[in-house]
């Protein structure tokens, strides 16, 4: 019984953890909160970093996160709150992806913890110290997991491929641009 115990205090201490984090960044993007931007400032640099449009891009991953942090801190609808976190750390891995791994550098490190940590405990559980325990894990059916996860994961493909085709379209045209130049 002991280890059960443990396990779900742990489990109860990584959402409260991950979560408050996410939580707290996702503010920044929405509300400005915490020194952030606010959804003006956000949804510009949406539109600066490929994402388009800007403004649906900023509500998007602010919503991902803040409300997906909240989700998990309280372990509430675990497997959504997991996924909706993850994919939206998934667009922040791809916008640091350029500058390698390591977060000293601008690297996507940091995104990608947050991102694989909320996977993590989208798939594990809240445990018994949770919202879901309490309310006899109406929002954390197996269904809901693979729905959740399916979703998230081709929601961020389709936005980070069109981000992609944007992208190269871009460069190609530079390219062009240049040659012509010359």
């Amino acid at each position: 019984m002991a280890c059960i115990n443990r396990r779900d205090l742990g489990l109860l201490v990584l959402r409260v953890g991950t979560g408050a984090v996410l939580a707290a960044h996702g503010s920044q993007k929405l509300f400005g909160w915490f020194g952030g931007g606010g959804l003006d400032a956000t949804a510009k640099g949406m539109e600066a970093m490929g994402f388009h449009p800007g403004r649906e891009s900023a509500v998007a991953a602010g919503l991902g996160e803040a409300g997906g942090g909240a989700l998990l801190a309280l372990g509430l609808a675990t497997p959504a709150a997991g996924a909706a976190a993850a994919g939206a750390m998934a667009g922040a891995v791809a916008v640091h992806m350029p500058a390698g791994f390591f977060n000293q550098g601008g690297g996507f490190e940091y995104p990608a913890f947050l991102g694989f940590t909320s996977a993590a405990i989208g798939l594990a559980g809240a445990g018994r110290y949770s919202l879901d325990h309490a309310t006899d894990h109406r929002f954390d059916q197996p269904w809901v997991v693979a729905v959740a996860f399916l979703g998230s994961a081709l929601a961020a493909g389709a936005v980070l491929g069109k981000r992609a085709t944007r992208q190269s379209a871009a460069q190609s045209g530079d390219a062009r641009t240049d040659a012509a130049g010359e």
